[in-house]
């Protein structure tokens, strides 16, 4: 089978589509044709070495992958092979991967691979932190920043389906449009230099409840101080670059909270109740609620440019590459 590999993360040209073996299922294992992998912001940081945690060598970038059951283990009940499937693993550019069976899940009809393959991180992270985290309300109101990207198109879909009101950020015309496709109930450019006086005047001259912020850059300040009397405020991520800071007075004035949300640990930590989120989110979809919308498309050998795509912050919805039609 082929699987992209490198030595050096130095740069994405480093990576080599090679031969490797057919990886064989253990007893609770489930071996996976890979029909497409989702490439976001961190696989990139991973596959240069710039996340937090360096990946051993040789690395195999793509953790999110969707694709057919080839084989299973002989303790696993459940799966069979033709069954459409999502997992996260370590190393999904390849044609063929294993993963533990608990982590694995069955699509529903309606959804097709390349949605299938960037739904999970994004869609639980937004679940995990509109309603674990910040309580969303029905009747609420949502302001997402960073609205065209995987992790903040998922909250916009995720609090129109927990019966929020949605304003979505994004910094061009193109992005907002994609926003509204995807449910926003307002836009709002984020270089706008009126930004807080938009804020207000779509809130009804108060403030969103909660802000949604993958990119903590530099709206992260005039946000928080948009927020309405008990506000919260979500840290996802920072995709905008250096890492702000907050005065502590802030958050006392306002009576608001700055929270965080890390999806990996929440896997980890709390196992079940992330399982419940990707099994109502899943749901939802087969229900027709919720229905991703699909980003830019690389195919397998276009890998490297798939990596570099996802760094330039101009993409919309999550990046997939296309691994396999069989």
């Amino acid at each position: 089978m082929k699987r992209v590999e490198t030595h050096d993360l130095e740069s994405t040209s480093n990576y080599r589509m090679v031969d490797a073996p057919v990886p064989v299922p253990d007893t609770d294992e489930v071996l996976i044709r890979v029909a497409c992998c989702g490439v976001g912001y961190v696989d990139a940081l991973e596959s240069l070495g710039r996340y937090q945690v360096k990946p051993p060598l040789p690395h195999v970038p793509g953790q999110e992958i969707s694709g057919e059951v080839v084989a299973v283990g002989e303790c696993v009940a459940g799966f069979s092979p033709g069954d459409r499937v999502i997992t996260q693993v370590h190393g999904g550019f390849a044609e063929l991967v294993v993963a533990p069976s608990t982590s694995v899940s069955q699509i529903p009809g309606n959804m097709d691979f390349v949605q299938a393959a960037g739904f999970k991180i994004n869609h639980v992270t937004a679940l995990h932190a509109l309603r674990d985290r910040a309580n969303l309300k029905p009747g609420e109101t949502l302001l997402v920043i960073g609205a065209a990207g995987g992790v903040g198109c998922a909250a916009i879909q995720v609090g129109k389906c927990l019966g929020a009101s949605v304003i979505a950020v994004a910094s061009s015309a193109e992005k907002r449009a994609f926003a509204q496709r995807a449910g926003a109930d307002h836009v709002i450019d984020s270089t706008a230099g009126d930004f807080r006086d938009q804020v207000k005047e779509l809130c009804n001259q108060r403030g969103p409840n909660v802000v949604f912020d993958p990119v903590c850059g530099t709206l992260f300040e005039p946000a928080f101080r948009s927020l309405t009397w008990g506000g919260r405020h979500l840290v996802i991520g920072f995709a905008g670059g250096p890492i702000p800071a907050l005065r502590a007075n802030l958050p006392l004035l306002k009576g608001a909270s700055l929270v965080g949300v890390d999806v990996r640990q929440f896997g980890l930590y709390e196992v079940e109740q992330s399982e419940a989120c990707l099994r109502q989110l899943l749901g939802w979809v087969a229900e027709g609620k919720l229905s991703p919308p699909i980003g830019k498309v690389f195919e397998f050998n276009e890998y490297a440019a798939a990596l570099d795509y996802v760094l330039t912050g101009k993409g919309v919805g999550k990046t997939v590459i296309h691994v396999s039609s069989r």
